[in-house]
């Protein structure tokens, strides 16, 4: 199945956020490859959307989950810049879990922000959302990633680049070309921002 075919069986936040709920946990905890197992057949964009939206909610504040997060985003969009569409996560990241009851509240806090996203965001400027774009947009991601881990320790401050990251995995999501070049935007003013939080 092609990443184009992937992706049109995922062209809605809102389906992609609900989704979240379906996941089967075991022992109260849904693990991460539990989460990549579900996301990773819709296509890249929901892969990059999911953890980063998470990174973005009330989960997010949790000590030692963004920096986790970034590792698993990471991992999946060095995978994306070479072309992969069946992902993988070493072992001891796959194992790792959140718990049923979190991972609800972060899709009940995300449920109505998925909404809006539907409505402001869809297929424009299909061409910004093809080959080479989403290589490129997970090269950006990944340098992102690189900066969520010290902006841990700044209250709020993961918040900006998580941000870029969803736009990024919308844009894919619906196929907004737009909203991939705002995100590109957002990127830079994310890292521009980072490095003078962390230089300061």
């Amino acid at each position: 199945m092609t990443n184009e075919s992937q992706s049109s069986q995922a062209n809605s936040a809102k389906v992609v956020v609900d989704k979240l709920g379906e996941l089967n946990a075991e022992d109260g905890d849904v693990s991460i490859d539990k989460v990549v197992e579900t996301f990773g057949a819709r296509g890249y964009g929901p892969m990059l959307l999911v953890p980063a939206l998470l990174g973005a909610s009330p989960l997010g504040g949790i000590p030692s989950v963004p920096s986790l997060l970034a590792l698993v985003i990471a991992l999946i969009a060095g995978q994306i810049v070479i072309g992969r569409t069946h992902f993988w996560l070493p072992g001891f990241l796959g194992r790792r879990s959140v718990s049923e009851e979190k991972l609800q509240n972060a899709r009940d806090a995300l449920s109505k922000p998925a909404k809006l996203m539907d409505k402001l965001f869809h297929g424009r400027l299909e061409w910004a959302t093809r080959d080479p774009m989403p290589r490129i947009a997970a090269a950006i991601v990944m340098v992102l990633c690189v900066v969520i881990v010290p902006l841990e320790l700044v209250p709020l401050a993961a918040l900006l680049p998580f941000s870029a990251i969803a736009a990024f995995g919308l844009a894919l999501t619906v196929r907004d070309g737009a909203l991939m070049l705002l995100a590109i935007a957002i990127s830079i003013v994310s890292l521009y921002t980072a490095a003078n939080t962390l230089l300061a």
